[in-house]
């Protein structure tokens, strides 16, 4: 076991769907912590929802490198979201479905109408829970997942008291003079290139998880906003690296693995805050 593991380790698509899946993870993790905590855990499943309709106009238009205009669609949606989402009329949650079922049925549409491949469901059921895409990337997606991810850690760095303050308490924020809206902004457009950047890894549907599940974990065992978000990117990290060696190994489609890995992480987790009545930090 330990041979043939060491011995695919040696392979270049290897290398690169490691680095990809880590770094992804990372970045989910990151911004998790503050979607959960401000109850906007599906405004994910929304843009991931969105994602599967840009791909979807990207292939009528038969687009090569699709990502630009997946990320360009994507981060439109996340502005109009929020902007949609303060208006009386329409509140969030309603928003977020209306987009989501929105671009779900019309990129399926699409695909459809337009569509020259023979497997089209195999097409479809592939973009939306993900296969191998994450072992075939190009050395060119590669850089461009490692400079976004980089982008994304660069700026939750450095704006990261503004985030805490917007996450806990956005009326205080707003009295001391951050400019909230502003930093839901840059949360909503962080997210959406998470999503863009996790697509090739967990497909459409299964965003969520890599946003959701790390930072429920967490939660379970720590307390203070910091430990919470180490503790998180950690544990994303790790289920990243399994689920994607789980699924090379015993042939199961990568996405559905690392949510497997982080659903057995969350009960774990579960089991040791109960058990410990969580660490106080």
């Amino acid at each position: 076991m330990i041979q043939e593991i060491i011995e695919m380790m040696s392979y270049p698509f290897m290398t690169r769907a490691f680095l990809v899946g880590s770094l992804v993870a990372l970045c989910s993790a990151l911004l998790g912590v503050s979607l959960v905590l401000k109850r906007y855990s599906m405004i994910g499943d929304g843009l991931s929802h969105v994602g599967f309709g840009a791909m979807a106009i990207a292939a009528v238009l038969q687009i090569t490198n699709e990502m630009p205009l997946v990320m360009v669609i994507t981060i439109s949606s996340a502005v109009l979201l929020l902007r949609t989402g303060q208006n009386a009329k329409i509140k969030g949650d309603a928003a977020i479905a209306m987009i989501s079922v929105g671009a779900l049925a019309i990129g399926y549409l699409l695909m459809n109408i337009f569509s020259t491949s023979s497997n089209l469901s195999g097409d479809v059921c592939s973009t939306l829970f993900g296969s191998t895409s994450i072992l075939t990337l190009s050395p060119a997606e590669v850089w461009l997942c490692v400079g976004m991810s980089v982008l994304v850690v660069a700026v939750f760095i450095l704006f990261y008291n503004k985030i805490f303050a917007v996450t806990f308490d956005e009326s205080f924020a707003r009295a001391a003079g951050t400019r909230a809206g502003l930093y839901n902004l840059l949360i909503a457009v962080v997210v959406a290139v998470i999503i863009v950047l996790a697509m090739n890894l967990v497909g459409s549907l299964l965003i969520s998880a890599l946003v959701i599940f790390p930072a429920l974990s967490a939660m379970r065992m720590f307390k203070s906003f910091r430990s919470v978000t180490i503790c998180a990117a950690v544990l994303s990290v790790f289920c990243a690296l399994l689920g994607i060696l789980a699924s090379i190994l015993a042939g199961t489609p990568v996405g559905s693995t690392i949510v497997a890995v982080q659903i057995g992480a969350f009960g774990l987790s579960w089991l040791a805050g109960t058990a410990l009545g969580g660490v106080r930090r």
